[in-house]
């Protein structure tokens, strides 16, 4: 099991930082944005092909 990668931390939201980049199973992500969020949650469909979201509603893009 490969354990993940971060880059530097540029910021933080909701109390934890946001990572330039990270390195899940051998595929880089960069920061993009801020995800739009409610009390309900995060919409998915604000992500688009090769981002992911992750938790607390951030956007990382697929390095290409």
């Amino acid at each position: 099991m490969e354990k993940q990668e971060y880059g530097r931390a540029i910021g933080s939201h909701l109390g934890k930082p946001i990572y330039e980049s990270f390195k899940d199973q051998g595929v880089t992500y960069i920061f993009d944005r801020v995800a739009q969020c409610d009390t309900e949650g995060c919409p998915l469909d604000q992500v688009k092909r090769g981002e992911l979201l992750v938790n607390p509603g951030l956007i990382y893009k697929q390095a290409s």
